[in-house]
């Protein structure tokens, strides 16, 4: 075993290290035992530094769905939402049951405030072999053009 460490930072470190080295020193033993330790698939991937790059939270993403009565379409679920929001043109296109009425009022991203149409409740949608009941509050968006 070898270090390569200029003298003064040697002196400056020494202090730091003295009970790492002296350990090391006396249990040669056991260095020599680690040194031989076979290695599995994890420590040689991590000593290779081929490790796959840890993509962060996307936060929002795309769920294929299907509303009875609708083709299937693309859902934005954002796991920060506490509330589920469906445009009016689809809440008509689903010819579902009236909208429960709703007092509330919804701060949008772009800092408008929009009152909502009302609830669509208990509607059930597939995503994949799933069925779902959810309640949806339904907003009188201008559509994108």
């Amino acid at each position: 075993m070898s270090f390569e460490i200029s003298f003064t930072d040697a002196l400056i470190l020494m202090p730091k290290f003295a009970t790492t080295l002296k350990a090391l020193i006396e249990n040669k033993e056991k260095l020599s035992e680690m040194a031989g330790t076979t290695m599995n698939e994890h420590c040689s991937v991590v000593i290779l530094n081929k490790l796959l790059r840890k993509l962060g939270d996307p936060g929002k993403f795309l769920i294929p769905c299907e509303f009875s009565g609708m083709d299937e379409c693309l859902a934005l679920a954002d796991l920060g939402a506490s509330i589920n929001l469906m445009p009016l043109s689809v809440w008509e296109g689903l010819s579902l049951p009236e909208l429960t009425p709703t007092c509330m009022t919804l701060e949008l991203a772009d800092r408008s405030v929009s009152k909502p149409l009302g609830i669509a409740k208990d509607v059930s949608f597939k995503v994949g072999v799933f069925h779902f009941p959810a309640d949806f509050v339904v907003v009188d968006f201008e559509l994108d053009p």
